[in-house]
């Protein structure tokens, strides 16, 4: 089995969409449906990669990764920022130190992308060091190198 992920939602739907994707790409899947649910299976599963939607009751994304960065067990997790909110909320999660971001709706292909490119040993010093930059070009330059 592929490397652990955890996904925070609160709708349904997109956790289930989000699980058949990743489970079907054999990742493990932890679900958590608001951030204070998602930082605790943080400390608790210690998952590779978290998507997190950044408008969830109880916790909301940006207040749930300042306290997984602030932690020393949870501060070196990659989170890839999901939201339906567009580029401003783009540049937000970029320059706030999310190591990518991905708008809803979401294509499949570009999902899975995203998760490979950032669990792959090979390329993740490259891409942390380039997190600044948009999605695209980090991807693009990625798959170039």
């Amino acid at each position: 089995m592929g490397a652990k992920i955890l996904i925070a939602d609160d709708y349904e739907d997109n956790l289930e969409l989000l699980r058949l994707l990743l489970v079907a790409a054999d990742y493990q899947v932890i679900e958590a449906r608001n951030g204070a649910e998602c930082l605790k299976l943080a400390r608790e599963m210690r998952p590779d990669l978290i998507m997190v939607d950044l408008s969830m009751p109880v916790l909301d994304g940006w207040e749930m990764f300042r306290a997984l960065r602030a932690d020393k067990r949870t501060a070196s997790i990659l989170c890839i920022a999901v939201t339906a909110h567009g580029d401003a909320d783009r540049i937000r999660a970029l320059r706030a130190g999310f190591n990518a971001y991905l708008s809803k709706p979401f294509r499949g292909v570009e999902l899975l992308e995203t998760v490979a490119i950032l669990l792959s040993p090979r390329q993740a010093a490259t891409y942390a060091a380039e997190s600044s930059l948009p999605r695209d070009t980090i991807t693009e330059h990625l798959l170039e190198s």
